[in-house]
């Protein structure tokens, strides 16, 4: 501020010298003025050397203030920045832990979900080869179970019982059954068919189950080997043959059983292949051996079943006739007798219309004579003329 009126203060005298200058004043020569505007212009340069001094002593001035502002200036921005740095340094401290901690405690339970996820899947698997473990030990004993003679028969004989249970009621079938008389041999089942009035017929059921011979074929068709598949079919047929042989001759005897026996394969597999290889057909033939596998054998005990239905069908038949012919002759019986009650009643209902038909009005004629007596000192007309009738 003061430098400019400064600079105003010097221009207005240098307008007033160049005014002064401009108007001559009177009675000064040539020289004089000269000397005068010499004088002038002397004072000019020196006023503006002063001037000049004086800007740029007003400039310097200036310009230390303007850097002592602009000093002041930065020093509080500084301080203010380095505040609101620290600020937002803390603040964003404070959004850091923050969300620092939501994402730790979302990990953690992330983590842990996924943690007890894995723990029950792997307890899952655990238990799952725990349970492989248990069915590979289950199928050794099963492969030691089925690789003994003996047991294969009890299980085909369990099988085949549990057939018969199912699908038949426990009279109608016997269990380890002697067949043939005299004989020692036992049949496992059974059937007890209805035969003439002499008693019942029995026919035999026996499983057999070859396994360690089907097995065999089982293992050379997955081979390939066309050789072993014709040797483990060849034994596969001989060891059923002898089957069909052992159980015609031990318990076949017409006319105590049927003249045909049943073998039955537990496994459906095991039945097609000897039904496709026609060793069923041979045995039917030679030995009078019927094969029958599970489903088989279901289906001929339901044919059986509905045998049994119509015989026992036909015998209620036979005794409703003989029921009907008994209800007959006590008809024929009960009409006779019908017949004589009815002449009876008829015989009573006539002498009762005789009784009150004529001795009624004999009765009332008497009584009419009696009202109508013409005195009663005459004892003749009082006596009744004819005695009462013994009838």
């Amino acid at each position: 501020m003061e430098l400019a009126t400064l600079i105003f203060a010097l221009l207005a005298c240098l307008l007033g010298l160049a005014g002064l200058l401009k108007r001559p004043k009177p009675g000064l020569s040539g020289e004089d003025l000269e000397k005068v505007r010499q004088d002038l212009l002397a004072e000019i340069r020196q006023t503006r050397q002063e001037l000049a001094g004086s800007v740029a002593a007003g400039l310097g001035a200036n310009t230390v203030q303007t850097e002592q502002k602009l000093e002041s200036i930065r020093t509080t921005m500084e301080v203010r920045l380095s505040a609101m740095q620290a600020g937002t340094d803390r603040r964003l401290a404070e959004v850091r832990q923050t969300v620092d901690e939501k994402l730790q405690k979302t990990l953690e339970d992330k983590l842990q979900k996924s943690f007890g996820l894995v723990s029950q899947q792997l307890e899952m698997v655990y238990k799952g080869l725990g349970e492989m473990r248990t069915l590979a030990a289950g199928v050794g004993d099963l492969k030691k179970v089925l690789s003994n003679v003996k047991t294969r028969g009890i299980l085909g004989e369990v099988q085949l019982g549990a057939i018969l249970e199912q699908i038949l009621a426990p009279e109608q079938y016997a269990e380890n059954a002697a067949t043939v008389p005299g004989s020692a041999d036992r049949v496992e089942y059974a059937l007890r068919l209805p035969g003439d009035e002499a008693g019942e017929v029995l026919l035999p059921i026996d499983a057999k189950f070859p396994i360690d011979a089907y097995s065999a074929l089982l293992d050379a068709y997955d081979q390939g080997d066309k050789a072993a598949v014709d040797t483990a079919a060849k034994e596969l047929e001989k060891r059923v043959r002898g089957f069909g042989k052992d159980i015609h001759d031990k318990y076949l005897a017409p006319p105590y059983t049927t003249d045909f026996g049943v073998m039955f394969l537990p496994i459906e597999g095991l039945y097609a292949e000897v039904v496709r290889r026609g060793v069923a057909e041979r045995l039917q033939r030679e030995f009078k051996i019927v094969v029958a596998g599970p489903t088989t054998m279901a289906a001929l005990l339901n044919s059986l079943q509905m045998g049994f239905k119509t015989l026992a069908i036909q015998k209620r038949s036979g005794e409703v006739w003989k029921v009907l012919g008994s209800v007959k002759s006590e008809f024929d019986t009960f009409g006779q007798a019908l017949a004589q009650t009815q002449a009876r009643l008829n015989q009573a209902s006539s002498e009762l219309e005789n009784l009150v038909g004529v001795r009624t009005r004999q009765i009332q004629r008497r009584l009419r004579q009696v009202t109508e007596l013409p005195g009663a000192d005459d004892p003749a007309q009082i006596l009744p003329a004819d005695p009462p009738s013994a009838s």
